[in-house]
C-alpha cells in the first residue's frame, strides 16, 4: 500500500499510530514536500533469536574500539543518514521526516545508537521503539564497519531489554547477511500486535554503557 500525506497534516502521534498499524512513511526525495505511506506485501525484519554476525565482523564486535552510545545526539545521526549517497547521489529523508522523527526523538519514542572515535561520530542508526518492537529507520557509516557495530549493539541491546521484534521494512543484501528475512504481510501483522503487547525497554542499560555485545547475544543464543 502507498500513499500520500497531502490531504492531511502529518504530526507524531499519527505517526506513531501508523507504525502500530504496520505502516512507515517514506519521501521520494530531500525535496520531495510530502509522505508517502507504504505497507509491503512482503515485510524485512531481522529474528533477534537467529540473529548472525558473520565471523569477521564479530572479531571487530569483541575489540571494541570505538565508544557507543544511544540518545545522545538525534540531529547529527539524522543528518548523516540523510547524506546522499550511492550512485543516485539521493536520500530518501526530507525536511518533514527529520521534523516528525525530531519530536519523537523528544517525547522519548525514537532512539540512536551512536558509534563514537574519540569525540568524531563515525557510524550510527535511529528507529522508533513501540512496545516490544523497534521500526529500523536508516544507518549510515564513515568508518568501516561502524553501521553494522551499530546494529550488532542495537539487537544486543533489543535482547536485553525485552525487545522480540526487529522491523527492517525491506531485505537488502547487507541485511541478509545477519539473517534478515522477508514475511508477508498477515504474518507480519500478528507480530506486531503480539510486539505491541509486550513490555520492553530500549534503556535496559545506561546511554553510555559499554556492553559486551558479542557476549549477550552468545548467552542468549538458541540452543543447539
Amino acid at each position: 500500500m502507498a500513499g500520500s500525506d497531502s490531504d492531511f497534516p502529518v504530526t507524531p502521534e499519527i505517526l506513531l499510530r501508523a507504525y502500530a498499524s504496520g505502516i512507515f512513511p517514506m519521501a521520494e526525495s530531500a525535496e520531495d514536500p510530502g509522505l508517502h505511506w507504504l505497507e509491503p506485501h512482503k515485510r524485512g525484519i531481522l529474528p533477534l533469536d537467529a540473529f548472525h554476525v558473520p565471523e569477521k565482523l564479530a572479531k571487530f564486535v569483541r575489540r571494541n574500539p570505538y565508544r557507543i552510545v544511544v540518545d545522545r545526539d538525534f540531529s547529527a545521526v539524522i543528518d548523516s543518514c540523510a547524506a546522499p549517497r550511492g550512485a543516485s547521489n539521493e536520500t530518501w529523508i526530507n525536511a518533514h521526516i527529520r521534523r516528525l522523527y525530531g519530536a519523537l526523538y523528544e517525547m522519548g519514542f525514537c532512539h540512536t545508537i551512536e558509534v563514537y572515535d574519540g569525540e568524531k561520530l563515525v557510524g550510527g542508526l535511529y528507529g522508533i521503539a513501540l512496545g516490544g518492537a523497534f521500526f529500523g529507520e536508516s544507518m549510515f557509516h564513515r568508518a568501516r564497519d561502524c553501521s553494522k557495530l551499530a546494529l550488532v549493539h542495537l539487537v544486543a541491546r533489543l535482547k536485553a531489554g525485552g525487545f522480540v521484534l526487529l522491523d527492517t521494512q525491506f531485505v537488502t543484501d547487507h541485511l541478509r547477511q545477519f539473517g534478515a528475512v522477508e514475511i508477508p504481510r498477515r504474518d507480519y501483522r500478528k507480530r506486531l500486535e503480539s510486539a505491541l503487547a509486550t513490555e520492553a525497554n530500549f534503556h535496559v542499560w545506561p546511554a553510555d554503557f559499554q556492553a559486551d555485545a558479542m557476549a549477550v547475544l552468545e548467552a542468549n543464543a538458541p540452543s543447539e
